[in-house]
């Protein structure tokens, strides 16, 4: 093991006084830096659309000419060349999930179809074109401006067909992404929007409804998170529609630049509740991995059969064509990468299974046949420029098994990271070492951080182009700030900055209260940082629970309205002196 924040020297990529834990409900950052919100749930995608509501009465129809809400993963892709690439672009985010509580005037008490609707429009992904204008960042009014939402038209990809029996649902025409979480990158500049808790919006009524095996396995119930859209939409109705929610769980593929261009489900990258997508190359070939975001859940990495120009070439997807494997990491310190494919080992007829496409809608049935090592939840994956090291966030749990999950409960979480053979990412065996224990050394001898850089739940990761390691938190709001769990000295959720070589960890920013920080990427001239805080104001045990008639109860951020609500937002961070955000 290598928890190796070591603080004998500074680091040359960290160049900013580390902030302090905090409890405020505001966002800090370091002395020399500034940060403004860009991008508010609700704010209209263009200038003559409806304006945000405070009170939550926006209408369906105006939600849908509207940012959505509960910001996650997201991507600035350049708009011009030269110094213009870095001020000019289009902004992708996706948006996970909404807080039935914030999103209407009087809560969910009462389910509606309309709810549903209002709902569905404040999910998925918001394309808007963005620009740099006299030192602050607009959104432009454009064509591009746009949202993907669980009600638009997609298409399936890959070895499960739009015509594959179990996609045969009511509706003839698959629909939607929806629960997208973060996100990939293609290296022809397309954006991956990856759905995760699926299973949250469908339930059933039908008393004598049992989900089957593989529903069980994907957690499937008739609860759901509590959303109750199956009593008034049949779409959800899992008893009545039970084939709905096999055409999630995907990774949809979506052309920002293209506004004709109707969003693809790449099936050949399995159906898990992914997390993300991070992609590299290597050898040519392009290399997808994403963690499985559920405690006791794997590992995955797809590699491309061809090199990914020659396929496109031809017409093809490189996300179509290729190998998805799951990582089993050994004792030892070594790990393989087993291939999930139809005919190879258990995944045989003889054992039930009947061609690719049933070992793809079945992802976790076929790691769980191979052996695959459960995990301590993983989450955001990044590969380190230079070395191509890949790490990977596990956020907590207690099902992780083996010496790659070092402590059962495991109520911090870990970072984990992996050497591929010969550093090349198609590699079918690597080596692992854990990165960092985070979590409090008050509480747990094992971590080995300061006040600097005490963190706990790690889950988004990025490495920047000068090969800093980025850490964002997401505590849950049932143990964050509680002493009882350990967590009263971390203070609110927060992103802090890694030098991979010496291993010291800064903390550079923290949010407000009940938030996640989440989502983080920089122009190419890396002197904007965009991040995003999600779910601001959710009912969190040691403050309070919000109320239709008091959404303020936990926080007010970021409009600090007394007749206003919490709002999710993207938020924009510069250096005063206009310089490289880290340094």
């Amino acid at each position: 093991m290598n928890a190796h924040p070591a603080k004998d020297g500074k680091s040359a990529l960290l160049g900013f006084e580390a902030v302090p834990p905090s409890e405020e409900d505001k966002v800090t950052v370091p002395e020399g830096y500034s940060a403004t919100v860009l991008l508010p749930w609700g704010h209209p995608l263009r200038s003559d659309g409806p304006s945000w509501a405070k009170d939550a009465s926006n209408t369906v129809e105006e939600a849908a000419q509207q940012v959505g809400s509960h910001h996650d993963g997201m991507h600035f892709f350049p708009l011009g060349r030269g110094k213009d690439a870095s001020e000019h672009g289009l902004l992708v985010v996706n948006h996970e999930y909404v807080d039935t509580t914030l999103l209407y005037t009087d809560g969910d008490e009462e389910m509606t179809q309309e709810k549903v609707d209002k709902a569905l429009a404040s999910h998925g992904v918001t394309i808007v074109e963005v620009r740099l204008v006299d030192g602050q960042w607009q959104v432009v009014d454009s064509d591009r401006n746009r949202k993907v939402t669980p009600t638009t038209p997609v298409e399936f990809s890959g070895p499960v067909p739009v015509d594959y029996p179990e996609l045969q649902a009511r509706d003839s025409q698959a629909r939607g992404t929806i629960n997208n979480c973060s996100h990939g990158v293609t290296p022809w500049n397309t954006y991956l929007a990856c759905e995760e808790n699926f299973n949250s919006y469908f339930g059933t009524d039908d008393g004598s409804w049992e989900p089957n095996q593989l529903q069980r396995r994907y957690g499937i119930n008739s609860e759901g998170f509590g959303y109750r859209w199956h009593e008034v939409d049949p779409r959800f109705d899992v008893a009545q529609n039970p084939r709905e929610l096999n055409r999630f769980g995907w990774v949809v593929e979506i052309d920002p630049f293209d506004t004709d261009h109707t969003p693809v489900k790449r099936t050949a990258l399995g159906r898990v509740k992914h997390e993300g997508a991070t992609v590299t190359e290597s050898r040519a070939r392009v290399v997808v991995y994403t963690g499985d975001d559920q405690d006791g859940d794997y590992i995955y990495k797809f590699v491309g059969d061809k090199p990914w120009r020659s396929v496109r070439a031809k017409g093809n997807s490189p996300l179509d064509e290729g190998t998805l494997y799951v990582a089993r990491f050994d004792d030892d310190g070594g790990g393989e990468w087993l291939p999930l494919v139809f005919g190879e080992g258990p995944l045989g007829s003889d054992n039930g299974w009947t061609g690719q496409a049933d070992v793809l809608l079945r992802t976790r049935e076929a790691a769980d046949a191979l052996g695959a090592t459960p995990m301590d939840r993983p989450e955001w994956i990044a590969v380190q420029p230079g070395t191509q090291d890949v790490f990977c966030s596990l956020t907590n749990g207690e099902l992780g098994e083996g010496d790659a999950n070092p402590r059962n409960p495991n109520s911090y979480g870990h970072i984990i990271k992996w050497h591929e053979k010969n550093g090349h990412n198609t590699a079918t065996t690597f080596t692992w070492d854990i990165f960092v224990l985070a979590g409090d050394p008050a509480y747990d001898d094992a971590v080995e951080l300061d006040e600097d850089s005490i963190f706990g739940s790690p889950d988004g990761l990025w490495f920047d182009p000068d090969g800093r390691l980025w850490i964002q938190t997401d505590v849950s709001n049932s143990v964050q700030n509680d002493p009882d769990a350990g967590y009263d000295n971390i203070g609110n959720n927060q992103m802090l900055a890694a030098d991979p070589d010496s291993g010291e960890i800064r903390r550079f920013l923290t949010g407000p209260k009940g938030a996640e920080i989440t989502g983080v990427i920089t122009t190419p001239d890396q002197r904007t940082m965009l991040i995003n805080v999600q779910h601001p104001g959710e009912e969190t045990a040691t403050i309070g629970e919000p109320t239709p008639q008091d959404p303020r109860a936990v926080s007010n951020w970021p409009d600090f309205d007394p007749d206003g609500r919490p709002r999710s937002a993207t938020v924009v961070i510069r250096k005063d002196d206009g310089g490289v955000i880290g340094t």
